[in-house]
């Protein structure tokens, strides 16, 4: 240690230099796996979420071309300080995974216990076995849909809603006008022809951009939702008088028969989708009309609902054109992805400064509402009733601060 004597009499040394380190503060490895599946397309943390996780002192591994599809280079990754790895392996060692797909049941078996697993949990594929060994490898899973802000809203279902409704009118146009199974008709007509109408079953947020892109389109719109004060709040945004119903069978066949498009956009807050719509009802709808079930990645709210996929994303029953896509947002994947990586960047943040993902737990409510499993424990009441499984509230099994 230097020591100086000032000419008064009394010495000068030099100190320690202190460095300001937050309480609590965790690093720990984030994975980003490339999607196996040929119909997504989109990738959990793009480029730029991946330079203030770094700086932050995490390590982010991103296997080679993980971001391709939605028009994302390795080089960028790299630029923004992450590690790219060819192997799949590699990235599952991470402390957190991020999936933008459910993990495939080989990739089950590369998780290991004390794993945090961030990734959509699509109810219509589930099956007993899958969820069996996801409990064998004492993971914690958290379920990105179900991930709730402080307001009680679903920020990424908010999102991933705004994009679904859009695309799904798009779509449906798309479809609507195809000559080989579609009417052959122009969703917004022209001066002498009347527009399709397009009938939406639900005023949430996927409801509300529907029927904004709809109308901007030129369509006549029917809106349908058992709650009143949604009905009044998508008069009061979209600023205009719509044609609006509860839903009751007389006024929803009476729509249905002269429809042209039906959109499915009801959100359950916990579980599968209620059916909606009998098949009987939809035996009766024109030939060559078009439904687009928004709702399927919770089961569908059509009985006639199946779960189909990019590569053969429709199919036709009783003459309707069904499209029953659950990932429909990854038809637009870099706006889809950039959405998800502003969501989900925050919280890993969140994470780091609270002292990792336990201490997230116990702090973040809307983050703990999205863990559907935590390190063998099935902590998901709707799941533990489908499969039979005991059910355990994740309050009572986390460890405690002291």
């Amino acid at each position: 240690m230097t020591q100086w004597t000032h000419k008064y009499g009394f010495s000068l040394e030099t100190l320690p230099e202190r460095i300001a380190v937050t309480q609590g503060a965790s690093q720990f490895t984030i994975g980003i796996p490339l999607e196996i599946s040929s119909n997504e397309n989109r990738v959990a943390i793009v480029p730029h979420s991946v330079k203030p996780l770094v700086m932050q002192g995490h390590r982010v591994v991103v296997q080679a071309g993980a971001g391709l599809r939605s028009n994302y280079d390795d080089h960028e990754y790299s630029e923004a300080g992450a590690e790219i790895v060819m192997s799949k392996q590699e990235v599952f060692k991470s402390d957190i995974l991020l999936k933008v797909a459910p993990p495939t049941i080989d990739e089950i078996e590369l998780l290991h216990p004390d794993q945090c697993l961030i990734s959509p949990l699509q109810l219509p594929t589930l099956s007993e076995s899958y969820v069996d060994r996801l409990l064998r490898h004492r993971v914690t899973a958290v379920a990105m849909e179900y991930l709730q802000a402080a307001d009680g809203s679903y920020p990424l279902v908010r999102t991933m809603s705004e994009i679904a409704g859009i695309t799904a009118i798009q779509t449906a146009a798309e479809l609507l006008c195809r000559s080989e199974f579609g009417r052959g008709v122009l969703l917004g007509g022209v001066s002498g022809v009347p527009p399709a109408k397009v009938v939406i079953l639900g005023a949430g947020v996927v409801g509300e951009f529907a029927i904004r892109t709809a109308l901007a389109l030129g369509a006549t719109v029917r809106v349908f939702d058992d709650n009143v004060y949604k009905l009044m709040r998508i008069q009061q945004i979209i600023g205009r008088r719509l044609y609006t119903s509860t839903i009751n069978p007389v006024q929803l066949q009476y729509q249905l028969l002269s429809a042209d498009v039906v959109i499915g956009a009801v959100h359950s807050p916990t579980g599968r989708s209620t059916i909606l719509v009998p098949e009987e009802m939809i035996m009766k709808m024109k030939e060559g009309s078009v439904i687009i079930d928004v709702s399927i990645d919770q089961g569908g709210i059509f009985e006639t609902s199946e779960v189909t996929s990019m590569d053969n994303p429709t199919f036709i029953k009783h003459g309707v054109i069904h499209y029953c896509v659950p990932n429909i947002a990854s038809k637009v994947s870099r706006t889809a992805s950039a959405a998800i990586s502003n969501i989900i960047t925050p919280l890993l943040i969140k994470a780091g400064n609270y002292g990792g993902i336990e201490a997230l737990l116990h702090d973040h409510g809307g983050f703990r509402h999205g863990v559907y499993a935590y390190k063998g424990h099935l902590t998901n009441e709707y799941l533990s009733k489908r499969f039979g499984h005991k059910y355990t509230a994740l309050d009572l099994i986390l460890p405690s601060k002291l």
